[in-house]
């Protein structure tokens, strides 16, 4: 999940193909749908992004009462009007009728707390939840920023990799060879450095267990001389997510496919290729891509059908795009990696967003 930020934005507007009384408005890639004549192309106006929780009198004041996401109807959501795509609202509150949002643009102002605005956390089911400790060695997963809210991460032609985004919940794992402890965690609860505790009901300590990942990691760790290995998966099938892939995590047919790995050596946290490292060791996430970098190509591909199961069974949630060499972005302030969702993913009816 991405970091929330509420910022001014300076605007490019498009007309809406199907209605007379709308229009786009550009944000990034982001598209939103405004009324006619309300902004004009070179405008600053404030952006509010998808999964953002508004306060009532916000949600009041842009008429929006009853029309949000949720069970308060006050969580912004992508939805299509009129056929097309909105992802986030464009707005200019009353609370920055004295703000310069030219300015604020151009300084990257957060206006969040001053709205009030937070981000919504999805609720945790009981069976990725359970007792916890603390685990300053677990290694963590890092945010992914959308692509098209911050397309600069990649330059045009730049060699990527695009893999495939899974509709699960993030599964962490540690192994610390000079102790050979195992942390597993989940993101929401790794992001405060705490594991949970062995548990046979647990999905992710039954996923780990269940596909030998605690070996594998070790493993890895002596032939890299590392004093820590992390080990970022999807845990998915039914019982976990909506999009099951055909796995039934009720079950002990829990799908995992990792993603990504890091490793501590020498003192330094570096990440690694895990196709390269872990290919023929664990299930990994399909590569659907690897050439240069090209936005519209890469929306492209974040559309269709997965290929987890084989078989097509659902729509694919998006992609996940690296850089073919590891490195660093200002853009976002560290790694150089981004993802970008399918609109059909977004608006599907009955999904669920557990962390």
């Amino acid at each position: 999940m991405s970091t929330l930020r509420v910022t001014a934005e300076v605007l490019t507007v498009h007309e809406h193909p199907n209605a007379d009384a709308l229009e786009l408005a550009q944000v990034g890639l982001y598209r939103a749908v405004v009324a006619k004549g309300a902004y004009r192309t070179g405008e600053a106006a404030l952006y509010i992004p998808e999964q953002s929780v508004l306060p009532t009198g916000l949600v009041e004041e842009l008429g929006l009462t009853g029309r949000l996401a949720g069970s308060r109807s006050d969580r912004v959501k992508a939805v299509r009007l009129r056929g097309e795509l909105s992802q986030g609202i464009v707005c200019r509150p009353e609370a920055l009728a004295d703000v310069d949002l030219a300015l604020a643009a151009a300084e990257g102002t957060d206006f969040a707390e001053r709205l009030g605005i937070v981000k919504w956390v999805p609720p945790i089911p009981p069976t990725m939840s359970g007792d916890v400790e603390a685990a300053p060695d677990l290694l963590p997963w890092v945010d992914i920023e959308n692509i098209q809210r911050y397309p600069g991460i990649f330059e045009p032609g730049e060699p990527v990799i695009l893999t495939e985004k899974l509709h699960g919940s993030a599964c962490l794992l540690t192994y610390v060879a000079d102790e050979e402890r195992v942390y597993v965690s989940s993101k929401g609860f790794g992001s405060k450095s705490l594991a949970l505790t062995e548990d046979p009901r647990n999905l992710y300590w039954r996923a780990v267990r269940g596909h030998g990942v605690p070996e594998a990691a070790a493993r890895l760790a002596e032939r890299l001389g590392a004093r820590r290995i992390g080990v970022f998966a999807e845990v998915y099938g039914a019982g976990v997510q909506d999009l099951t892939y055909g796995a039934d995590g009720r079950r002990d047919t829990l799908g995992y496919a990792v993603f990504d790995v890091s490793a501590e050596i020498d003192g330094e946290v570096r990440w690694l290729d895990a196709a390269e490292l872990l290919d023929g060791e664990l299930p990994l996430v399909p590569r659907l891509f690897e050439g240069p970098y090209d936005s519209e190509r890469v929306l492209e591909i974040a559309t269709g059908r997965e290929t987890v199961s084989g078989r097509g069974l659902h729509l694919r949630e998006g992609v996940v795009i690296r850089p073919a060499v590891e490195r660093y972005s200002p853009v976002t302030g560290g790694r150089a990696i981004a993802k970008a969702v399918s609109g059909a993913y977004l608006t599907r009816k009955g999904g669920t967003e557990y962390e």
